[in-house]
């Protein structure tokens, strides 16, 4: 992987080369969800980077986005990954892409896309909603993330058959042993400021409610993919948050459900998930 410094904080990358046939066409970036890292795109970019510049990347503290001690002070909100989104974009010289994220990568994504409007064509959304406050479940939700993140132990890869029990939790049907073992690395991995951080700033009222007016302001076309087994991020809050945007006015148009499919449809469905993607950027290519 490549690494570029961002506000002090050296963050991994990788671009794929451009097609030679699409030189004019946006780049697909990447932005994965909470306690993961860029690797779970790789079967989305394998299939779709032959048409397109792919650029997948670790948030700040996950992966091997290293935060530094100097990041101590820094903001860990939906619009601080955004604003590094947005210099990695300036750096790296990109100044047409499509933005596809998963879950909390979802809500960077449609942040990213306010913040760098003139530079962002779309969204696209996996596992990705909310907007709604319910201030018991996201108390709970917070407390089991403090804890997981908390108590992980670093001898966690090392525990028989933890890859099997990942490989089959937040799925509709149990993933390739080898997603278990990366889910497990990057639990580890995550840096534990970063990660309490990006929980907690990211689940306030306050940023739960702003999430569908950031939504309703967005002029570029913004797409949910569901799974209709998702337990995480359930059909009826991706609903929500979609029903802000402009194109849910045309029978729900933005929604695109996934069947079979739990809180991880880029490698639960790689095929339907990438099916779908052609069919959006084809169908607003310019």
């Amino acid at each position: 992987m490549e690494s570029i410094n961002i506000l002090g904080v050296p963050h991994a990358y990788e671009l794929t080369p451009q097609p030679t046939t699409a030189s004019e066409f946006p780049v697909l970036i990447f932005i994965h969800g909470w306690l993961l890292s860029h690797n779970y795109w790789q079967p989305l970019i394998d299939r779709l980077a032959p048409s397109y510049q792919c650029l997948s990347y670790d948030l700040r503290g996950f992966g091997d986005s290293r935060r530094t001690p100097e990041d101590l002070n820094n903001s860990f909100t939906l619009a601080a990954y955004a604003q590094d989104l947005s210099i990695l974009l300036q750096e790296l010289n990109i100044e047409k892409a499509w933005l596809v994220g998963h879950s909390l990568g979802g809500s960077i994504a449609l942040w990213g896309a306010q913040q760098c409007y003139e530079k962002i064509i779309g969204v696209i959304c996996l596992n990705s909603g909310g907007g709604i406050y319910i201030k018991e479940e996201f108390d709970r939700f917070r407390s089991a993330g403090q804890q997981l993140v908390k108590l992980r132990p670093s001898w966690l890869l090392s525990l028989p058959g933890v890859d099997l029990l990942l490989a089959r939790t937040m799925v509709e049907r149990p993933l390739a042993r080898h997603w278990g073992r990366q889910r497990a690395i990057d639990l580890i991995k995550a840096d534990r400021l970063a990660a309490t951080r990006a929980l907690l700033d990211s689940t306030t009222e306050t940023e739960v409610k702003l999430l569908p007016k950031i939504v309703s302001k967005l002029s570029q076309p913004v797409f949910f993919l569901a799974g209709t087994q998702d337990k995480v991020m359930e059909l009826k809050y991706v609903r929500h948050l979609a029903s802000f945007h402009q194109l849910f006015e045309s029978n729900g148009k933005n929604v695109i459900e996934i069947h079979n499919c739990g809180h991880f449809s880029m490698v639960e469905q790689t095929e339907i998930v990438t099916s779908k993607i052609f069919g959006i950027l084809k169908e607003y290519s310019s």
